[in-house]
This record gives structure tokens, sequence and C-alpha cells, in this order.
């Protein structure tokens, strides 16, 4: 590296040697010599023409030194220049530091900013005035931490407008933590990258409720007022307070999954085994609360959509978890069960796709259950929400197949997967031919229309042999395997 420095820097000097020892070696044969005119003549014009090639190549490279120089010092201006300017523009942001902080703290208008994966990216103190979290419960924490399981799913819909380009206005109610409901009017603004997409949205949110207005449940006054009320509707407090039990645990996520394999019967069929979702309230002193004693209550309180929410963000979360480890049977999938409430809800397909896009879990991983009652007494509502899972890639199944009369009609044009064969009718198979050849004629069908079946309520080694000669796909009950927590 040095010896070419040392070379670039001496090239021009062995160039002006090189031509002054041309002329000498000219000069000595013209004055020296006995050469001719002609001779003395080209050799004149050869050392004229190496005169003016090196005059010609000192004139070009003072020339590309002037111009070399001038470009510099245009830089070097212009460097000054936008040095000048940063520090000019530098010390305009720290003049106006202090008022964009007073417009910050003192915009009545609470102003938050969501990206592209849901997570506060900012916020300003009248958000954090009204919602009543600290900094850190809202920066950088996913909208369903901040705005509450409840409300993220409520607002579904409009987030996923949103993410999509979609300017989104809207009003609603909120409860706060004391029971105080207030007005909001929300607008969702997208936001851009520089390649056109979006990148999140800023939700804008005003305090719409006018001055007393303000709505508070009404609380007793005193402890004896309490006492009084309890005393003459003791069942509605008590039946009031399940309700408030049941509606915290969802908030709080208090509940727990289990699930109850769904195994393939046929033997080397290299069908991969299925799992039913169950749900249990544990209770801090009476341990884990059966299904029966909170389902009832939830539906008469109008819960079942927001707990059957719950359970579908908590399978989609619980199954991206599992994604990455090793051995995980991609094609096994999660059947749940869906409520009434939740079948006629419209906003839960919106739901469902902003959790599977939201998780990264492919539909093909839920099949949800319907309970063939449901199709016999709402047969248009349960077809339009089965087509709208299914459009998110979501499975179907239809339970309780065979409790009732058996009417294939039932489900011609709707479309399932799977034929969940009533477990009452299953318990009878080995001691009632009736119930025997019921079972077989619903496989045979199903089996015709490419539906599998699944035989519920399996007890014993007696009855998995009977079904699996039967030719029944899958098995479920206390005679495969016992619920295990999902976590398990």
């Amino acid at each position: 590296m040095q010896s070419r420095k040392l070379f670039h820097a001496v090239r021009p000097f062995i160039s002006a040697l090189a031509a002054i020892a041309t002329a000498t070696v000219l000069v000595f044969a013209i004055y020296f010599t006995q050469l001719g005119p002609q001779w003395i003549t080209f050799l004149t014009g050869v050392l004229v023409a190496a005169i003016l090639a090196e005059a010609t190549r000192r004139s070009r490279a003072e020339w590309v030194v002037t111009r070399r120089t001038a470009q510099l010092s245009s830089v070097k201006d212009k460097l000054e220049r936008e040095t000048q300017l940063r520090k000019t523009t530098e010390k305009e942001v720290a003049a106006a530091k202090p008022r964009l902080h007073l417009i910050d703290e003192v915009l009545p208008t609470m102003v938050v900013l969501v990206d592209i994966e849901g997570r506060c990216l900012y916020h300003n103190r009248a958000f954090l005035d009204w919602s009543r979290l600290q900094p850190e419960q809202v920066k950088g924490r996913h909208m369903r931490d901040v705005l509450g399981v409840k409300v993220y799913q409520e607002t579904a819909a409009v987030i996923r407008q949103s993410l999509s380009g979609q300017a989104v206005h809207y009003k609603r109610t909120q409860k706060m933590p004391d029971g105080a409901v207030y007005s909001l009017s929300i607008e969702h603004l997208p936001q851009f990258g520089e390649d056109g997409k979006v990148t999140g949205f800023y939700m804008l949110i005003n305090d719409i409720t006018e001055p007393g207005d303000v709505r508070v449940p009404a609380q007793p006054e005193s402890s004896a007022d309490q006492n009084m009320l309890a005393d003459s509707h003791p069942e509605q407090i008590t039946a009031q307070q399940d309700a408030d039990r049941i509606r915290m645990a969802i908030e709080k996520g208090e509940f727990s999954l289990f699930c109850h394999l769904i195994a393939p019967l046929a033997v080397n069929s290299g069908e991969a085994g299925h799992y039913e979702i169950l749900i249990r309230l544990m209770e801090e002193e009476e341990g884990m609360m059966p299904p029966g004693m909170f389902f009832p209550l939830a539906e008469k309180h109008g819960l079942m959509p927001h707990l059957d929410r719950w359970v579908v963000q908590h399978v989609a979360e619980w199954v991206a978890l599992q994604k990455s480890q090793e051995g995980q049977r991609e094609s096994s999938m999660f059947f749940i069960n869906v409520s009434e409430a939740t079948i006629a809800d419209p906003g839960f397909p919106e739901f469902l796709r902003l959790t599977l896009l939201e998780y990264g879990v492919p539909g093909a991983a839920l099949c949800f259950e319907i309970p063939e009652s449901e199709l016999a007494a709402k047969t248009a509502e349960v077809a339009e929400f089965a087509r709208q899972v299914r459009q998110c890639g979501c499975r179907v199944a239809l339970s309780g197949f065979g409790r009732e009369l058996v009417s294939f009609d039932l489900i011609r044009g709707f479309q399932v997967e799977f034929l969940k064969i009533d477990g009452s009718t299953i318990l009878g198979i080995l001691r009632d031919p009736a119930k025997l050849a019921k079972v077989t004629a619903i496989n045979q069908v199903a089996k015709k229309i490419g539906v599998k079946t699944i035989a519920e309520m399996v007890e014993s080694e007696e009855s998995i042999a009977k079904l699996r000669e039967i030719g029944i796909d899958f098995a479920q009950g206390f005679g495969i395997s016992r619920p295990r927590p999902l976590a398990g």
C-alpha cells in the first residue's frame, strides 16, 4: 500500500525526467553526430511532440486539480450550511419541545398510536388520566391488555378495518372500574409508510358524556341497607353476585382450559388425534367449578359471547406458542363448542379473522361444534355462521347427532367435516340392537357424503372394538382418555 502511494507521488516527476532525457538525447544526436537533414527534422519533430504532450498533460492535471478544489469547496460550503441548518433546527425543536409537551399534557382529546401488530407506540396524558393506567401499563403493550379483553373483542371489527387502511368513526359506551359509564366518540386514522402500506393507526378518543350524565350504579348507603336489600331479595343478590363473578373471571382470565382427546379408531390410519376444548372456572376456596354451574348464569346474563371469544383467543395463542415446538402435529384440530348467542353474534366472524391473523394461526387448526338442535331450530342463522367461519379456513362439526330422530335432510346443503354421534346412543350399542343399527346407519350415510364420524362418551374397550368394527372414524370419552389441562 505504501509503495503504491509512493508511486503515485513520484509519477509526475518520472514523466518530466523522461521528457528531459529524450530532449537531451535528441540534442546530442543533432550536434554530435553526422545525421542528415531528414533525420534531424524527424528527431526535432519527435522532440516538439514530446514537449507538447507533456505540456498538455500538465495543463490537464492543473485543470483537474482546479475543478476538484472547486468541488471540495462547494461540498464544504454545503456541509457548513447543513450543519448550521441542523443546529438551527435543533434549537427550534428544543424551543418547541416545552410547547409540544404542554399540548400533550393539556390536549383534551385522548391520542393513542397503535402499530400493525396491535401494540401501543404512543399515548398522551389525557389517555392515561382517563384510563387510570400507568405509562408502563400502556407503552409497548398490546391493545388487548390496555383496553381489556372485553372491549378489545367488541372493537375487533373496527380495528381490522383500520389495519386494512380505512378511516373509521364510531361511538360507544365505556364502563369504568368504579361502575361509571361514559359515552365516547372514537376515530381511527390509518398511518401509512413510505411504501404506501399501513403501519398502524391513530386512535382519537373524545369523551362526549354530557355533564351530569355519568351513570354510576346505585349503591346502598350503609351496611344496614345492604343487609335489608339482601334480606328482601336474597336470590336476586346471589344471582347478580355470581354473574359479576363470572364477568370478572372473563376479564381477568381466571378460567382454565382443558383438552379431551378425540382419537382415530382405525389401526395404522395415519390420522392425527384431535382435541375438544373444555373450560373450567377455578375457585380459590372450592377448587374447580364445573361448567354446569356457570354456563346457565353466563347465558342468562348475556356473557356467553364474551366467554366464547375468550376461549378462541386463548386457544389461538396456545397453538401459536406450540408451532415452534418440535413434534407438534400441525394436522391436529381443536374443537370449540359455540353457544347460541355466539352463533347469532354478527361480530364474531370478524373477531375470529382478526385473532387468527394476530397469532398467525391457520383457520384449519380450529373446528367449531354446533349442536344439532340449534341447526334444527335456526337453520338459516346456523348455516350463515358456518359459512363465515369456513371462510376463515375453520372446520365445522355437528354435535349431538342422532339424539332425536335422524334426518340427513337437515344437513343437506350444510357442509360439515364431522358428525359427532350422541353419547347416549353410543352407550347403548352393546346391549341395544336398535341403537347399534342406528349408529351403523349414521356411519354408512356419513361415509357416502364424505363426512367423518366421531363417537362420543366411549367408556370401554368393548365399545371401542365394536365402533372399530362398524367403521367409525374417531372416538372420544373416558375409555379413550380423561381430559387434561391444555397447558399440560
